[in-house]
């Protein structure tokens, strides 16, 4: 399994290059260093699971509502043309295609919070159509691809970050963002299809993918002539399609006389459960990561691309300066943030370095962070290709951030 390698591989290395520096560069306090990250980021891991129990109770508990009341089912007949020709094993009524697509919703809007638990519990839902319950299905696959590719219209939080260190145009980087990450999410799609011989020449998936690309290009054409505009949209429009799906669940719920309320708390009992069992994976991975960024793994990978790139001939290295975000990305947000504001105070807001460092914060998800928790959600300990396909998104992202931000931010 590959997340088992992966898993393995980054303890191992770790104490490779920790042994290195106590040996060559007498850094006595290199192992006091890693069981520190070690022991904090257990911590964090609980801590984390924690703070998103209420997210989960709150929001499972709300799609509880939506199922008994009928909403799922009508969002599902909306989807199922094309959920039924990329995601063939899950009945076209099922309501796992509801869960689904209120996940990828969230997810273009940028609401983080809001994604994850609408992501567990499309998670378990396609659990209940899994004939094998601790290997992944082809739908999951499919699912945690298209999740981990993290197709983004709106990255709120870049652009925050961006506003707060007094940027010249804060939104700068949002075109090449979004077709960056559609550029991701697209090749996701084609790989898993491809794997599980799904045809994407169909009339109905052309016809869905013709007009979100119809969408975005509109999105696109208002923001760029409209850049003041870009909060409004983010924090307005989208918390406000969010609000309005909670308050319709409701409403179709009360009609169709269902107690709203029970089926909420029922809901979210459901979303406790969920918080606790995702502990140990997300312990798990996270402490893989601390002692991997604490030995200085990460430093040395970047400085050999470094040397191994003017080797090579290459004249433009600013990219490598933001290298450590396309590293931390797959493997932590708060990590990949973390570095992408490091970046940040090294280059200088609106330096080249920031610009890409920017848009491959926005390309992808956070995969292993993805991948142990919602597989951990279900108890599935075999994720089959699942860890290859999303390493392979975020290798095309990274590569069409760095293409796409030389296109954009040095021309002329």
């Amino acid at each position: 399994m590959l997340l088992n390698r992966i898993w393995i591989g980054m303890f191992l290395i770790s104490m490779v290059v920790a042994l290195s520096k106590l040996i060559f560069w007498q850094d006595v306090d290199i192992f006091k260093n890693l069981v520190d990250s070690l022991f904090s980021a257990a911590d964090t891991g609980f801590t984390l699971s924690l703070s998103l129990t209420g997210v989960l109770c709150f929001w499972m508990g709300i799609m509880k509502i939506g199922e008994n009341g009928g909403a799922i089912k009508h969002l599902t007949r909306f989807v199922s043309p094309l959920f039924s020709r990329i995601f063939p094993e899950v009945p076209k009524d099922h309501p796992a295609n509801g869960a689904m697509m209120m996940n990828f919703s969230a997810n273009m809007l940028g609401l983080d919070n809001s994604a994850t638990p609408l992501g567990l519990k499309a998670m378990k839902e396609l659990q209940s159509l899994n004939p094998e319950k601790d290997r992944a299905s082809n739908a999951q696959i499919m699912f945690l691809v298209l999740n981990t590719s993290g197709l983004t219209i709106i990255p709120v939080s870049i652009f925050a970050l961006r506003a707060g260190a007094e940027s010249s145009s804060p939104t700068a980087v949002f075109l090449p963002i979004l077709i960056t990450t559609f550029i991701s999410s697209l090749f996701g799609l084609i790989f898993v299809s491809i794997r599980q011989k799904i045809n994407l020449l169909q009339p109905t998936i052309l016809a869905y993918l013709g007009s979100i690309s119809v969408l975005i290009g509109v999105l696109l054409y208002y923001v760029v002539n409209n850049p003041q505009n870009t909060d409004v949209i983010s924090n307005i429009a989208g918390n406000f399609i969010i609000f309005s799906v909670i308050i319709a669940f409701m409403l179709l719920a009360w009609r169709n006389k269902v107690n709203v309320y029970e089926s909420f708390i029922d809901g979210a009992k459901e979303g406790f459960g969920v918080a606790i069992s995702i502990i140990p994976y997300l312990v798990a991975m996270l402490a893989a990561i601390a002692v991997f960024r604490a030995s200085g793994s990460l430093n040395v990978i970047t400085d050999g691309i470094k040397e191994l790139a003017m080797l090579l001939g290459v004249t433009m290295l600013e990219w490598v300066d933001a290298l450590p975000v396309a590293f931390m990305k797959p493997l932590s947000g708060g990590g990949a943030r973390g570095a992408y504001v490091e970046v940040m105070n090294n280059f200088g807001i609106d330096s080249i370095q920031e610009k890409i460092a920017a848009t491959m914060q926005g390309s992808t998800e956070t995969t292993f962070y993805v991948l142990a928790v919602y597989f951990g959600s279900v108890n599935i300990k075999n994720t089959r290709y699942a860890a290859g396909a999303g390493l392979l998104c975020d290798l095309v992202g990274i590569v069409a951030a760095i293409i796409i931000s030389y296109l954009f931010y040095t021309n002329g």
